[in-house]
């Protein structure tokens, strides 16, 4: 069985190196830019730049693979990483990490399509759903892992900066010297804006406002924590814990959806979220303990929204065009990401930190409104001709190149 397997295990370390990087220069930058006093709105700017970079990389990326070839361009994207992570730790400078974060993102989208495709191409129908999971289990564990590394760090030195520039460099090494195959050239990315809104209005409105609400809290939680004055462990173990209470939640969530109209419970679930964060806004938490306790029950119904709205779209979609919808609301989702931390570094800088959780509770209440405006329009697609629910995180470091390796893919032939 471990023969099976190996050929995506030099795949699966690069991978937790690269997202390690991702997660510890993502969670660093807007701690180091608070104590440096960057303002609130360049600090939500430079999660704009990221999202923005990221979605353009998902277009163009793959020219240049094509063009150099998986290893010689994972390597170039890897190290770019590298060099911009150094450069963030040179020069302190608002502005100058706005566009370097710009840079990171068409890098980090262009390193994910090539470590996905390969993952597609090693993957076969018998294993995919394996392949496809131990893949989720190494994107979460590594994010995680990259965060927490702040927590034991001092966010004053530069000392992060070249871990993270190690953690990029190391995650050359297993693509480099190994001897597998090459993938297939990758696939130009489309977005069909209309489609997606014929085949299913709710889920294209829902992965704009979903991404609104996590691009905010992705890119400004950090920011509300160090203002609310918990420490740095606090703060790492807080952007971990939302995503994971959403990753544990979203089973049982998913399971109901298979049973009922999804739309009624991604309804709930965003009611949920809304609750949470307006309680949060209205009392103000300052407790280490309890801030993580509110923070994490917000997370775990944000955090399972988009995987029901994508469910529900691909109810209504042919088999064959899982990757085609899956993909276009993925963009979809990164658009949100750009507007959200806009939004919400507005708001947080107008009224007080909680304004991050005002802002996530319109985009959640809209969400809301609007899906149950749209069941009294359209029936729902009958159980025994839905798919089972299958997880699907919702960040940023995943590519619609991903989704040709989900098991959900009926039109894949053995690799």
């Amino acid at each position: 069985m471990f023969a099976t397997y190996r050929p995506i295990l030099s795949l699966l370390r690069g991978t937790a190196f690269l997202l390690a990087a991702s997660g510890l220069h993502g969670l660093l930058l807007p701690l180091r830019g608070q104590l440096e006093g960057f303002s609130t709105a360049s600090l939500g700017l430079m999660g704009t730049a990221w999202a923005g970079g990221f979605v353009t990389g998902c277009f163009f990326a793959p020219r240049i693979v094509r063009r150099a070839g998986h290893v010689r361009a994972f390597g170039a994207f890897a190290a770019s990483g590298a060099i911009v992570a150094l450069l963030t730790g040179l020069i302190i400078d608002e502005y100058t990490w706005i566009l370097l974060r710009a840079f990171t993102g068409f890098t980090m989208a262009g390193a994910f399509m090539v470590i996905e495709s390969w993952l597609n191409e090693k993957a076969t129908n018998e294993n995919r759903g394996t392949v496809f999971g131990l893949y989720m289990m190494v994107t979460y564990a590594s994010i995680m892992g990259g965060q927490m590394i702040v927590a034991g760090g001092d966010v004053k030195s530069a000392s992060l900066f070249m871990i993270t520039g190690i953690l990029f460099c190391l995650s050359l090494i297993p693509t480099a010297v190994s001897t597998q195959s090459h993938p297939k050239p990758l696939q130009d990315v489309k977005l069909d804006v209309k489609g997606l809104y014929a085949n299913s209005p709710v889920s294209a409105i829902a992965c704009l406002l979903i991404g609104i609400a996590n691009g905010a809290w992705g890119t400004l939680g950090a920011v509300y924590g160090a203002r609310i004055g918990i420490s740095t462990a606090e703060i790492a173990l807080m952007m971990s814990l939302v995503v994971v209470a959403g990753a544990a939640m979203q089973l049982p969530a998913g399971r109901l959806s298979d049973r009922t109209d999804r739309r009624f419970v991604l309804a709930g679930a965003a009611f949920g979220a809304a609750l949470f964060a307006i309680a949060i806004f209205l009392f103000e938490p300052r407790a280490g303990v309890f801030v993580l306790v509110c923070t994490a029950a917000y997370g775990a119904f944000a955090y399972t929204l988009y995987s029901i709205a994508v469910a529900h779209a691909n109810d209504h979609a042919r088999s064959e065009d899982f990757v085609k919808v899956s993909g276009g609301l993925l963009l979809l989702y990164g658009f949100g990401t750009m507007i959200g931390p806009l939004l919400a570094a507005g708001l947080m800088g107008w009224m007080r930190p909680e304004g991050l959780f005002l802002a996530t509770a319109l985009a959640h209440l809209c969400l809301a409104g609007y899906t149950l405006l749209r069941i009294s329009r359209r029936a729902p697609v009958p159980i025994e001709n839905r798919d089972a629910f299958t997880t699907q995180p919702a960040e940023r470091s995943l590519t619609p190149e991903a989704l040709r390796l989900d098991p959900r893919r009926k039109d894949v032939t053995d690799g």
